[in-house]
């Protein structure tokens, strides 16, 4: 997997902590973070992570508590990094879902998000070690080869999105 300069892409790339600004943001300096934190880790060269009508969307839908003066707080940036790595998995219905009680502690400055995220990014850097050392594919595979990886991996990722839901499912009731 590498982008037109056939540099390999790194499979994950988190929006840290230390990388959102202790200021808030307009929209399009949110698109600018977002842009520069993620584009690494795209399919390909100029493909779309995220744009106005995305948030615009999500605050429609309320994924993440109202913004003030169209400015987005750190806590804002860290659901949106949440929605982004959800929304590639999960519905949007679900996304809400998720994120409702992570809205509603914000909101009522009873959780700590910045505690909670970071608890998040540990996570998500062990899944990737684990991950890495379990499928270091050789790219040289023959084509019979790759398609078998090819579906097992696709066949792992639909396990785990059922599991995802599974536990969404839970929230909702």
């Amino acid at each position: 997997m590498t982008h037109a300069d056939d540099t390999p892409r790194p499979l994950d790339r988190q929006l840290q902590l230390e990388d959102i600004p202790n200021i808030d943001l307009y929209m399009d300096q949110v698109i600018q973070l977002f842009e520069r934190t993620f584009e690494a880790t795209t399919r390909t060269a100029g493909e779309t992570i995220l744009t106005k009508t995305m948030i615009n969307n999500y605050a429609k839908k309320k994924l993440f508590f109202p913004v003030t003066n169209k400015k987005y707080t750190k806590n804002h940036l860290i659901l949106i990094s949440l929605i982004y790595q959800l929304k590639g998995t999960v519905s949007i219905n679900d996304i809400k879902t998720t994120l409702t009680e992570l809205n509603q502690g914000v909101a009522n400055d009873t959780l700590d998000l910045e505690a909670f995220y970071a608890t998040y990014l540990d996570q998500a850097a062990r899944n990737l070690e684990t991950f890495e050392s379990q499928h270091d594919t050789p790219i040289d595979l023959e084509a019979i080869d790759q398609l078998q990886q090819i579906l097992a991996l696709a066949h792992m990722s639909n396990l785990y999105r059922r599991a995802a839901e599974r536990l969404i499912d839970q929230l909702d009731s």
